[in-house]
């Protein structure tokens, strides 16, 4: 009889330490304690009272068997039927030792030592299956916490992902905003790049008014002499006429055939100058033609270099050529070239005269110019004598709005027009430069196009 009283008071602490009943279910803990004060009435009724002892074990198996069907049945101890499998052999045990022994004592007496071997053996069995069923505990445990660990980060990872989703949102619609901002800024710069390169080409076109000025002159001096020479020739053949020398008037028909050929030539000079003229002003038709490449440079050159001196009479410099007269014709758009070329020898006149101001002793500025064919390809150089290119800027000569003239004296649109312009063509164009010694810009265009 104690031994059932052990084991269910023992099974009643274990259920309510493992399950913390105290905690997690008051109202059972309750009746958990009232039956663990009742196993202990029990026990001592046991030792006070020992008339009832048999009634005492029947109703002491009854209350266990009622723990281990409230355990069973009920869906709160769930958890803690693992324990049966432990107690279970050994209440069993128990149980028919115990009604033997009250049903027939000798029987029980014959088979006592059987029973002690048996009930050994259940109470081995009981506590290695209540190790096993701690350490499943743990690991469930271990296992639980790690679920719930899990679910607080993916709580955690939700909540950021959410927060994620806002600040994109919130950053695509500034990336958006942004986006739209850029865009009307760039058609704007855009406006302003097309304005200055207009301003550019109407620039370089002012630099050659007054070389165009001096050009034409020439021939307008050549144009009004001859006239007035014929004027006068005319008068005499009328005088020679009215004295019947024929072979008088037929000599001077003669020179004045001579000179209005002359007049012709020389119109026709004129003309040539003011169509170039018109041709570096107005937009490129990016129509291509056959064109004497030496012959536009020698002309560009000429141009800049009296522009330069109208506007600035101490300006002096030699000029060099060196054309390759082999080369033919090349397949160019040549208004655009030509502004290509204007812009490199202008550059070239501001470099040498820049380090003329320098007072260099026995300094001579001097601008070559030359052409020649190497294989598929026709070459222009522009090359002087100034002050080089610095190796820091060297690589930031060609992008748009960089100079290094002072302010006012250039839109640093140049270089790189003239970049695009040279590769529209299929070009190259390249720049070899030394400190103190001097520039060349180099001109590549396909000989075939």
């Amino acid at each position: 009889m104690n031994g059932q009283l052990i084991i269910a008071f023992f099974i009643i602490v274990y259920l309510r330490k493992s399950l913390k009943t105290k905690d997690s279910f008051p109202s059972w803990d309750k009746i958990l304690l009232y039956i663990m004060l009742g196993c202990i009435a029990i026990f001592i009724a046991q030792i006070c009272i020992k008339f009832l002892r048999t009634a005492i074990e029947w109703l002491s198996y009854l209350i266990l068997f009622a723990v281990l069907g409230m355990i069973y049945f009920n869906k709160i101890f769930r958890a803690a039927r693992s324990v049966l499998l432990a107690v279970f052999p050994l209440i069993i045990v128990s149980f028919l030792e115990d009604t033997l022994r009250l049903l027939n004592n000798d029987f029980y007496k014959e088979w006592k030592n059987a029973f002690n071997a048996i009930e050994t053996f259940a109470f081995i069995w009981m506590v290695t299956m209540l190790i096993i069923n701690s350490r499943q505990r743990k690991a469930l445990a271990k296992e639980r916490q790690k679920t719930q660990e899990e679910e607080r980060q993916n709580k955690i990872m939700a909540s950021l992902k959410d927060e994620l989703e806002v600040q994109v949102a919130e950053r695509t619609a500034e990336i958006t905003n942004q986006k739209e901002e850029l865009e009307i800024a760039l058609t704007e710069l855009k406006a302003t790049q097309a304005q200055l390169i207009q301003s550019e080409k109407l620039a370089s076109l002012g630099e050659l008014t007054a070389g165009i000025a001096h050009e034409i002159q020439n021939p307008l001096n050549f144009v009004n002499n001859f006239s007035e020479v014929n004027c006068e020739l005319i008068e005499e053949m009328k005088q020679e006429i009215e004295e019947g020398n024929f072979e008088e008037v037929k000599s001077i028909a003669n020179d004045i055939k001579e000179n209005e050929l002359k007049i012709g030539f020389h119109g026709k000079r004129a003309d040539a100058i003011v169509k170039g003229m018109l041709q570096h002003s107005r937009t490129s038709t990016s129509a291509k033609e056959s064109t004497n490449l030496n012959a536009l440079a020698d002309e560009y050159l000429r141009l800049a270099y009296h522009g330069l001196r109208a506007k600035d009479k101490s300006f002096n410099a030699t000029l060099k050529t060196d054309f390759d007269h082999t080369i033919g014709n090349v397949n160019i758009i040549p208004q655009d070239i030509g502004r290509v070329i204007l812009n490199l020898i202008t550059n070239a006149f501001f470099a040498v005269d820049e380090k003329k101001k320098l007072g260099i002793e026995g300094y001579e500025p001097t601008v070559l110019v030359n052409t020649k064919k190497i294989n598929d390809k026709t070459e222009l150089r522009v090359a002087d004598n100034g002050n080089g290119i610095p190796q820091n800027v060297i690589d930031k000569i060609f992008q748009p709005f960089f100079t290094t003239k002072p302010t006012g004296q250039g839109t640093g649109l140049g270089l790189s027009m003239s970049y695009d312009i040279v590769k529209a063509h299929g070009g190259e164009l390249k720049v070899k430069t030394k400190e103190a010694e001097g520039s060349t810009f180099i001109i590549q265009l396909p000989t075939n196009q």
